[in-house]
């Protein structure tokens, strides 16, 4: 039976396309219905981007406390990129705007890069293309615009970079597992990347595996859960705040028991 009022968190396999917002809107219109209320808060714990897909972290009720923990944890990704090219946005969300030669790019080549540049704690300019925040403004609004965008670097740190595949030399193509710390763009990687190999780089497809201790493994497509959801049996509201309140006052009655205890310690020790 599930109890989304004091708290659900749900693993989705984010489509291709999908932004992160519309999983959450798809769960929490369809937990609306279900539970007959209008509001319940669920939200998602780090944010993908529509052209990745992968492990999208979603909580409902009292589990949305949880989301800065859950979204704090270690991420791992695969991600496709393409040598010689960029882009603006530094993915496929944009036409490819220069090329770049890349003919003297070789695996060597790029395996000493990656180690020497890229592993440990490093320094990171989001992409214009970001959610980031200036004054107040997503940075990805002003950049749709064609306005100047600047953005301060942040220090992550990479855990570890391996080639899984390379096309070179007859592509300029590359696949690569990341282990990094929260907060580190994967297209910006890309572009810095190219960048390190004299070339250019963006990112052609991107797959989160793990968000801390949760993996792919545990993640449903979200038409599954939807049709989970309907098949469930719920906690409703009022029984949900009974809940509440009976755990709240066994909670209440154990801390009361508790310092009673450490009192009467203290007491004794005084005695003797």
């Amino acid at each position: 039976m599930l109890n989304p009022i004091e708290g659900e968190i749900f693993v989705i396999d984010k489509p291709l396309r999908w932004t992160s917002f519309e999983v959450v809107k798809k769960i929490r219109a369809r937990l609306h219905q279900h539970l007959d209320m209008k509001h319940l808060r669920v939200g998602h714990a780090g944010t993908l981007d529509p052209l990745a897909t992968g492990v999208l972290i979603v909580c409902t009720g009292r589990a949305t406390k949880r989301i800065e923990q859950l979204q704090a944890g270690v991420k791992e990704y695969i991600a496709d990129i393409r040598l010689g090219e960029t882009t603006p946005s530094f993915d496929l969300e944009t036409p490819v705007d220069a090329t770049f030669p890349w003919q003297h790019i070789s695996r060597d080549m790029i395996e000493q890069i990656l180690n020497d540049n890229f592993i440990g704690s490093i320094e990171q300019v989001p992409p214009a293309f970001s959610a980031c925040k200036i004054d107040g403004k997503p940075a990805y609004k002003l950049a749709r615009r064609g306005q100047e965008v600047n953005i301060r670097p942040k220090t992550l740190v990479i855990d570890r970079i391996e080639i899984l595949d390379c096309g070179l030399p007859q592509q300029p193509t590359l696949r690569i597992a990341v282990t990094c710390s929260k907060g580190t763009y994967i297209r910006a990687l890309a572009r810095d990347i190219g960048q390190a190999l004299n070339s250019g780089a963006h990112l052609t497809a991107l797959r989160r595996t793990r968000v801390g201790d949760i993996t792919i493994n545990n993640a449903e497509h979200i038409n599954a859960l939807i049709s989970r959801l309907d098949d469930e049996q719920y906690v409703m509201p009022d029984a949900a705040e009974q809940q509440r309140i009976e755990a709240e006052r066994i909670a209440n009655k154990a801390r009361a028991a508790a310092i009673k205890a450490r009192n009467k310690q203290r007491n004794s020790k005084h005695d003797i």
